[in-house]
C-alpha cells in the first residue's frame, strides 16, 4: 500500500521485514500525476512505494543534509535545471538501465545518465486572436520588436522556466545578444510580472496583453475545462510555436534521478522503467497535456489539437549548465 509522507512533517522510514521491497520516492508532483501510478506500479510489482512530497528545493535540501543516512531512492522533480542542480550538488548518481537508453532519446537525458526526462513540455508563445495577427509573430527573438512594446505578459524571473528559456538562448546566440533579449523583454512588457502562467493567459484574455510566454500544459488544462472562465480563455487566446524554419521551440522536461546513497537502488530502476512505459507516458499525455518523451506513446486529443511542431533538439543538460548566467542576466535586464 502506498505510504506517504509530507515535507515538513519529521520522518524516520520504518525498518520492513526483508521480503517486502520498496522503494523511497521523493517527489515535487502533485499528487493527481503521481499517486494512480504509484498504486498500480505497487499492484504490477509488489514493490512498496513511499512518498515524501514537496517542492524541488526542499527535497534537495533535504536529501543533502540527510547525507549518507538518507532513505531517498529517486527524485522527481521538474525541469532540466533542477536535476542539473541535483547532479552538481553531488545529490544523485548515474542511472543504469538499457531500457531507460533505448526509450529515452539522448536530448532529453544527461549525458552520464545522472538524470532521465519522463515527460516533455513546451514553452511557447500564445497571441491574442482578435488583436494579432499571426503573420506577425516568428521567433523568441522577435518578442523584442518595437511593435510588441507594452504588450507582452511573461512571469518573473525567479521562475526556473524562464530561466531555462533563456539559458536556451545563451547557448544559441552568447550572453552579449541574450542579455539585449532581456532588456528587450523587459521594455515590452505590459506590466510587472505577476503570477503564474495560467495567469499570463488568462491576463491575455483580458485585453491585459497581447502575448504571453506559457508552458503549454497550462493551455491544455483550459482546453479540458468546462469552466466558463476558462472556456472564454480559449476562445480568446491561440497558441504560436516559434523558431520552426530555424531550431525550433524550446522544450524542457520533468525528469528523475536516483539518489546518491539509495538504499533501493535496483526497484528505483524498475520505477524508473515503469515510468516510461507506453501506457504511463499516455496517461501524463491525458491527465497533464505533457508531451510523452518516448515517441510509441499515444497521446490525447488535447494535445493533438495544439498542432504539431518542430522542437529545439539541444541537449537539456545546457540549461542546468547555464542556469547561473541566465539569472545574472535577467538581473542586469531588471527582468523582476
Amino acid at each position: 500500500m502506498l505510504t506517504r509522507y509530507f515535507i515538513g512533517t519529521f520522518l524516520t522510514f520504518l525498518s520492513l521485514s526483508l521480503a517486502a521491497a520498496e522503494v523511497n520516492l521523493y517527489s515535487s508532483r502533485k499528487d493527481i500525476l503521481i499517486v494512480p501510478l504509484l498504486e498500480q506500479f505497487e499492484k504490477q510489482t509488489g514493490i512498496e512505494v513511499n512518498l515524501i512530497t514537496g517542492k524541488a528545493s526542499a527535497l534537495m535540501s533535504r536529501i543533502k543534509s540527510e547525507g549518507e543516512a538518507s532513505p531517498a531512492d529517486l527524485l522527481i522533480t521538474v525541469d532540466a535545471g533542477n536535476l542539473h542542480r541535483a547532479k552538481a550538488e553531488g545529490l544523485v548518481q548515474r542511472v543504469q538501465s538499457k531500457l531507460l537508453e533505448s526509450r529515452i532519446p539522448e536530448a532529453l537525458r544527461d549525458p552520464q545518465m545522472h538524470w532521465v526526462g519522463l515527460t516533455r513540455r513546451a514553452r511557447t508563445i500564445f497571441y491574442a486572436k482578435d488583436r494579432v495577427d499571426p503573420k506577425t509573430l516568428s521567433t523568441y527573438e522577435n518578442l523584442v520588436d518595437d511593435q510588441w512594446k507594452g504588450r507582452i505578459c511573461i512571469r518573473s524571473s525567479s521562475n526556473i522556466y524562464n530561466q531555462s528559456l533563456v539559458a536556451s538562448l545563451i547557448e544559441v546566440h552568447g550572453e552579449d545578444a541574450t542579455e539585449a533579449w532581456a532588456e528587450g523583454i523587459v521594455a515590452n512588457m505590459a506590466r510587472k510580472p505577476t503570477g503564474g502562467d495560467t495567469d499570463q493567459l488568462r491576463a491575455v484574455a483580458a485585453g491585459q496583453c497581447d502575448l504571453a510566454v506559457s508552458n503549454t500544459y497550462y493551455y491544455g488544462r483550459l482546453l479540458d475545462s468546462k469552466r466558463a472562465e476558462d472556456e472564454k480563455v480559449v476562445d480568446t487566446v491561440k497558441v504560436f510555436w516559434p523558431n520552426q524554419d530555424g531550431r525550433g521551440a524550446h522544450v524542457n522536461i520533468s525528469g528523475a534521478a536516483i539518489a546518491k546513497y539509495a538504499p533501493n537502488y535496483e526497484e528505483a530502476i524498475k520505477l524508473l522503467e515503469f515510468m516510461v512505459s507506453d501506457e504511463v507516458q499516455a496517461y501524463y499525455a491525458e491527465v497533464n497535456h505533457e508531451f510523452p518523451v518516448v515517441a510509441s506513446a499515444t497521446v490525447s486529443e488535447t494535445i493533438k489539437s495544439l498542432g504539431k511542431f518542430k522542437p529545439h533538439d539541444l541537449n537539456l543538460s545546457i540549461l542546468g549548465k547555464n542556469n547561473k548566467r541566465a539569472v545574472m542576466i535577467m538581473d542586469r535586464a531588471n527582468w523582476q
